[in-house]
């Protein structure tokens, strides 16, 4: 089987953990990862992961070119490659920018794959939003089933990428938010700090567990550890009552607003 040869240009948070998993969940990989300045990448070097300061290094024999840079970068970036580089499939996981745009300033001579991971593609557990347009159904289909590698992958339409930013990509901070609030209450209730996290994090994975295996409504499986005058509905209520439920609609609207002003 021919080996994918991968250049990520953008080496912060999120191309970093794209490299990681691609390196652990895709081992026949070639991987490369650019950043101007290196060293807070050079640890990738020793998972088998080329790290240089050049976005142009080999990148005309890379098969597929993964973006995960600044939307302002994307003009200076594309003028270093853009000569380099045909017949590619790009995946771009820059915030805002359109397939129609980017097929425009490429000249239409590479496909052209939107994509939207998470950082927590490196432990393969990312949640992925791809879109791509018919006529890259090809190169569409093959972006998807790396991604799938990296954790659940979904294709969607290219309208609801922004809402992808913000329901998996921000939505990551949401719930490490809740994790840090019960770890907080594990605490005031008797446990330490560690005990507490492995507690709160463990149970927020078995949660989500339950709900991708079994695709029900969440409030089925509420149901079932809610019993009649028992500590866990009295608990919900109070959540409830204090607006647990609606601030987090709040926020979530609030952070899809602000992308959409950009």
């Amino acid at each position: 089987m021919k080996k994918n040869r991968i250049h990520i240009i953008g080496g912060g948070n999120l191309g970093a953990a794209i490299a990681i998993g691609l390196s652990k969940f895709s081992p026949d990989s070639e991987i490369t990862i650019t950043r101007r300045n290196i060293q807070p990448i050079q640890f990738l070097e020793k998972q088998n992961i080329r790290v240089s300061a050049d976005n142009t290094l080999e990148i005309n024999k890379a098969d597929i070119i993964i973006l995960t840079i600044k939307p302002y970068q994307v003009e200076t970036v594309f003028k270093e490659i853009l000569p380099l580089v045909k017949n590619k499939i790009i995946a771009s996981a820059v915030s805002g920018l359109s397939i129609d745009t980017l097929e425009e300033r490429t000249c239409r001579e590479s496909s052209i794959v939107r994509i939207m991971p998470n950082i927590a593609a490196q432990f393969g557990a990312s949640a992925t939003c791809v879109s791509y347009s018919e006529n890259n159904h090809e190169a569409g289909q093959k972006i998807f089933g790396l991604f799938s590698l990296l954790g659940t992958a979904l294709v969607i339409e290219e309208k609801l990428m922004d809402g992808a930013t913000i329901l998996g990509a921000c939505g990551t901070a949401y719930a490490l938010r809740y994790i840090r609030a019960a770890m907080q209450a594990g605490i005031e209730i008797g446990f330490d700090a560690q005990t507490a996290l492995a507690i709160a994090s463990q149970t927020v994975k078995g949660a989500a567990q339950m709900s991708l295996e079994e695709k029900v409504h969440p409030e089925q499986l509420i149901d079932r550890v809610t019993t009649p005058q028992g500590c866990t509905i009295v608990g919900l209520n109070e959540m409830e009552h204090q607006g647990f439920s609606s601030s987090l609609i709040k926020g979530i609207k609030t952070s899809f607003d602000k992308i959409n002003k950009k």
